[in-house]
Formats: C-alpha cells, structure tokens, sequence
C-alpha cells in the first residue's frame, strides 16, 4: 500500500522522499536513511506501516519520525491502528508539529487508481490544507477529530470482515443443502450480499485469490475492533474473529483474506 500510494503522489506533481523497512520496496523513489530523516525534509509526512508496533518503531526513538519532524510539519497517519495508538502519537508529537489521523477504506487496486476512502480526522482547517493533496489518492471525508479517522476505519472494517463471513457461513450452508455452485451465487445475487457474492464469485469458484490483503493483517484490525469495542458486547464482531483468527492458526495467514470464504466452507466439511 504504502508504495503504491507513493507513486500516486508523485504522479499528482508532488516532490516526495521516502524511507521503508523493506528498502526493495522503495525502488524508483528517493529514499533515505531513516524517518527522521525523511521527516526533516518535509511538509508532510506519510505514515504507512502494517500495525501498531510498526508505526511505534516508525515514529519513536532518536531514528523516528518525532525525531526529525520540525514545526510546521504535518504528520498523516494512514495505518489502521487502534485509538490508543493514535493518542500516544498525538501526545508525543513535538511543539508545532501537526497530526491529521487519515486511514484508507481499500487496498491495492485502489492505491494505484486513486479511488481510496479517506476518512479524515483532525482540525477542520488541517483537513482543508491537506485535502488537495491527499484528493490524489481518493475522496476525502472528515470524520471529526483526531481519533476519528481511526474510528471510523475500524467501524467500516467491521461491516466489511462481517459481509465476508456471512458470505462464507452462507456458501457453507448452501452446500450441505446440496444447491449446485452456479445456483448458490446465483441466489446470493438476490440478497443484501450481492455485491460481495459477485466480487468473490470468481476467487472462489477458482481456488484462487491473489493477494491484496493478508489475513494476518485482517485478524490484526479484527483484534483492532474486538479491543475498541471493550465493555459492549458485539457477538457477532467476535464470531468473524474468531474466523480470521482459526485461518491465521491454520498457516493461511499469508493469504488474501477473502480467502476466509474456503476457510468456512472448508471447516463446514470437517
């Protein structure tokens, strides 16, 4: 994600340098030595990571991110995180030093087309700085406050992770009831299911779903919600859960995560 969205920048006109853990996946970017060096050189620094340690490691210490931003500098969050995270950000952040809490709704076809949900928290005149530049990469849509972007990148999440397993546990049923593969999607595409029955008709019938985004990094943001969540009881937010989380045990992890569709279907049959 982090660089397809690069490419999308720079193809808007923007000057951009950049610093990855996995230095092969900056190829043909300017890349630099560290965070804080990359943030030194900048208005706006973008943070990409897969998860909540990896955006710690990022930001702090005498090589991150804090280290090097200076006042006037604006830090875009776009990793899914927890809201913790990101008040332990916004509580670190040095004097003059801005944030603007921005994850994506998408994955990697819509990096490389621009057509990613931006749901924006922060200041409304920060948004409003920001948003011609982060309008390159999709709509923008500010969501409230610092937090807020992550908030509502863990609700959409939900509702997401929550449609694939109903999907799953619905094909299951459908073949132990003995309706034939064509007929069980054809019967999907009259449900409120449509659109995702037609999205993953194809990976499933197939066997083969390329990778956009692993499971492991769904059963990250699942963990994401279930803690976000503490103290109201979303049964059905733990039950997809625990989905992803017996995929990830079952070595799957390195899969797209659609791939949950066979993981149910799969444990119907046991």
């Amino acid at each position: 994600m982090g660089s397809r969205i690069a490419h999308r920048l720079v193809e808007a006109g923007h000057d951009l340098v950049v610093w990855n853990r996995s230095p092969e996946k900056a190829a043909g970017l300017v890349a630099t030595n560290s965070p804080a060096e990359a943030a030194q050189q900048a208005d706006a620094v973008f943070l990409m990571v897969s998860d909540p340690q990896a955006l710690l490691e990022v930001t702090a210490g005498p090589d991150g991110v804090l280290a090097g931003a200076t006042p006037g500098t604006t830090l875009i969050q776009m990793s899914t995180v927890g809201p913790s995270d990101v008040t332990r950000l916004a509580s670190s952040l040095p004097e003059g030093v801005e944030l603007l809490d921005t994850p994506v709704l998408g994955s990697i076809s819509e990096a490389e087309a621009g057509t990613l949900k931006v749901f924006a928290g922060g200041s409304a005149e920060l948004v409003e700085k920001w948003t011609p530049v982060l309008s390159s990469l999709g709509p923008v849509l500010h969501v409230g406050p610092v937090g807020a972007g992550t908030a509502a990148k863990l609700v959409a999440n939900s509702t997401l992770f929550g449609v694939l397993s109903v999907l799953g546990e619905a094909l299951a049923l459908a073949e132990k009831l003995g309706l034939s593969q064509e007929v069980r999607f054809e019967v999907l595409s009259t449900t409120p299911i449509t659109a995702q029955a037609e999205r993953r008709r194809e990976a499933f019938e197939t066997g083969e779903y390329p990778r956009r985004f692993a499971l492991e990094l769904a059963l990250k943001d699942a963990n994401l919600i279930s803690a976000a969540a503490e103290g109201i009881d979303l049964k059905v937010a733990e039950a997809v859960r625990k989905w992803f989380a017996e995929a990830v045990e079952d070595r799957a992890g390195q899969d797209d995560y659609s791939s949950i569709l066979a993981q149910i279907v799969s444990s119907a049959r046991r």
